[in-house]
């Protein structure tokens, strides 16, 4: 393994390391206002649900830029 591939792995695992730790916090911030919400009125459980899953994109995406880095040759 060259210092390439190594840079292109470290790079990677830092992407999703911080892809991860990003999400973790908004769904913290995110599912403590979906259960006030739901708490309040039943009825907009749905609604918490689509918030909750928002902040997924943001691990997605890191999940991608660590593909697209790993694989770039």
């Amino acid at each position: 393994m060259d210092i390439g591939t190594g840079l292109a792995l470290l790079g990677a695992g830092i992407a999703m390391g911080i892809a991860g730790w990003g999400t973790g916090l908004a769904q913290g911030q995110v599912g403590a206002a979906a259960v006030g919400m739901t708490a309040e009125n039943p009825k907009l459980f749905g609604k918490g649900m689509i918030m909750m899953v928002l902040p997924e994109t943001i691990v997605i995406l890191g999940f991608v830029v660590a593909f697209l880095v790993i694989n770039a040759e």
